[in-house]
């Protein structure tokens, strides 16, 4: 796919955290993003960032797990911006709890939210992208579709629903020989507002699980899979590739780590939650939570796993054509540093 630049691209939980950082940096690439979200607030700050940085945003209001909402805003978009070039789905919601105290309709909302969603907005950007067959779809992953752990069994369940579906999806389109394509890009844990807004049950504030990474190291990962789509997943994070090698190594080996360590380890030991909750209504339709959570300090700017899963064809090349792998690692060192 050619560069963003000037194109329409559609951008679903623009409003704060990662959905916030990638309508941030496709502004800095020129693009014109449509942002989806529920929080008035925030949609309005993200659209302002757009345009600071070089783009222009327009905001949609929506609930993405309302497939009505949905293709309404789809259909608004293209009338008032031009044909969409790229749909990404960064929504989710969560409850952090285990499984055991988490009630029927709360479950049934971050499904409706989290996996639904994506869903819907799948649905949508291919009803319009099939008649021109031309267009790209990303689906914002975590490594927690390859790995399940403790407190957050309707996100993982939903992370793991969004792999197969897209996966489902992505040989239909081959099948047909369409040139719309569909890619993922699996995250790991990342500093943004979701521990500050999702609905807890935990005795104290939750965490993301380190090493931590700022969201513009995932924004930068996903715009460059909406620009190079070919691959069928990107990997974010040292997170993502330790639980992939792991899962397929030695699964019950982790699983009996993650029951260990999983629960203190998504749990600081300062404070208790928040009390704001994002599942049912949103929590940025006064505040504006921006891309960052509150763990700036402890989070890391760069991901050298980014820049293998996106050179991931060179390296083989250089590997199997007799190359030292030592090539290989001083340039990772190199961008480690930077």
């Amino acid at each position: 796919m050619a560069p963003l630049r000037g194109r329409i691209v559609v951008v679903t939980g623009a409003s704060g955290g990662v959905g916030r950082a990638v309508a941030q940096e496709l502004g800095r690439r020129g693009a014109k993003v449509a942002l989806i979200a529920r929080g008035t607030t925030g949609l309005g700050a993200a659209a302002v960032d757009v345009g600071v940085a070089g783009g222009s945003g327009k905001v949609y209001e929506a609930d993405i797990a309302d497939y009505d909402q949905v293709r309404r805003a789809a259909e608004r978009i293209e009338e008032e911006m031009g044909p969409i070039s790229a749909w990404i789905n960064c929504a989710f919601s969560s409850v952090f709890a285990k499984f055991t105290d988490v009630s029927p309709d709360e479950f049934s909302r971050t499904t409706a939210v989290t996996y639904l969603g994506y869903v819907w907005g799948t649905k949508a950007a291919l009803d319009l992208m099939g008649p021109r067959n031309a267009g790209t779809v990303v689906q914002v992953g975590s490594a927690l579709s390859q790995r399940g752990i403790p407190l957050q069994s309707a996100y993982c369940g939903a992370k793991h629903a969004i792999k197969g579906f897209t996966e489902s999806v992505r040989t239909e389109l081959f099948a047909d020989r369409s040139n719309i394509k569909i890619t993922m890009v699996q995250l790991p844990a990342l500093n943004t507002p979701q521990f500050d807004w999702v609905l807890s049950k935990l005795g104290r504030h939750p965490q993301p699980v380190p090493p931590i990474y700022q969201p513009e190291v995932a924004a930068r990962a996903i715009v460059y899979a909406a620009e190079h789509p070919e691959r069928k997943e990107y990997w974010v994070g040292a997170t993502t590739a330790a639980t992939l090698l792991a899962q397929r190594v030695a699964p019950a080996l982790v699983d009996r780590y993650v029951a260990r360590t999983g629960i203190s380890s998504q749990q600081t030991d300062e404070k208790p939650p928040t009390g704001v909750s994002n599942l049912w209504e949103p929590a940025d339709e006064t505040t504006d939570y921006g891309a960052h959570g509150a763990f700036d300090g402890r989070s890391h700017a760069r991901s050298p796993q980014v820049w293998m899963s996106q050179h991931r064809a060179q390296i083989l090349a250089t590997l199997t054509g007799g190359a030292a792998a030592a090539t290989v690692l001083a340039a990772l060192r190199r961008r480690r540093h930077r």
